[in-house]
């Protein structure tokens, strides 16, 4: 399955509306993989570089392997500053990286994509004897009454939709068999993202299936948006609680 291209012409605003990871996940991933500054992370399937640039701002050595040209530019411009940054066109099936040669794999956002075997003998071959891979994505509340609204809009109007995060978190079978002997270590944290309407619609358009402006389905796609934003936004701010799911182990 293709599917380097599907953020292409997204990737601003990805970039722009996407959000970062709760600060108590990246000190837990120091902790539980005892990382140091001059520890190597490969940060596989980097897109626009929001995840990186929170390893990079903790003085880690980052290599960022992404294969949509649209998204890795946005990145490399973005953290430019960085000396400690490594940006590598590549796939996460494929990252051309050396042998035994990182401490950590991280995949922020992006593991659905991925062929899951192919990756996990991948992730053998580039990181050092027993390190981790670190899996998380940042994924709506589903019991909240404003994301099950929001799913509601996406599966009237969004024909590739498949659930968030492409429905993953209903498939636990997904990481037994990716993490070695069905092992891992799984984290939740809770938080709240605030959006005003332009971030709130951002976010909404920055997803692989949303609809890009020449669709059909694109002007009533933001007109539902607009409709939900008007019922539950508060001075012109709306709440949408969101939960940052972790797994960490051995391949």
């Amino acid at each position: 399955m293709k599917t380097t291209g599907n953020f292409t012409g997204k990737a601003d605003i990805y970039a722009k509306y996407r959000p970062s990871y709760p600060d108590e996940y990246i000190d837990y991933l120091f902790s539980a993989n005892q990382l140091k500054e001059d520890s190597i992370v490969a940060d596989i399937g980097s897109g626009t570089g929001i995840f990186s640039h929170q390893l990079l701002e903790r003085g880690l050595h980052v290599i960022g392997v992404e294969p949509n040209d649209d998204m890795r530019t946005i990145a490399e411009q973005s953290l430019k500053q960085y000396a400690r940054f490594n940006s590598i066109k590549a796939t996460a099936e494929n990252t051309t990286l050396k042998e035994n040669s990182v401490d950590l794999v991280t995949v922020a956002q992006a593991f659905h994509w991925f062929d899951k075997k192919a990756f996990k003998i991948e992730c053998q071959r580039i990181l050092k004897q027993k390190k981790n891979v670190a899996l998380v994505w940042n994924s709506r509340d589903l019991t909240s009454p404003v994301i099950k609204e929001n799913e509601a809009i996406c599966r009237k109007t969004c024909s590739n939709f498949k659930g968030f995060s492409g429905g993953i978190e209903q498939t636990p079978e997904v990481f037994s068999s990716f993490f070695k002997d069905g092992k891992y270590e799984f984290k939740i944290y809770q938080s709240e993202m605030l959006f005003d309407y332009e971030g709130f619609l951002g976010r909404n358009l920055s997803a692989s299936y949303a609809p890009k402006k020449d669709d059909d389905e694109y002007k009533r796609f933001v007109f539902l948006l607009s409709e939900l934003f008007e019922k539950y936004s508060k001075n012109g701010k709306i709440v949408l609680p969101n939960i940052t799911r972790s797994y960490l182990g051995n391949v």
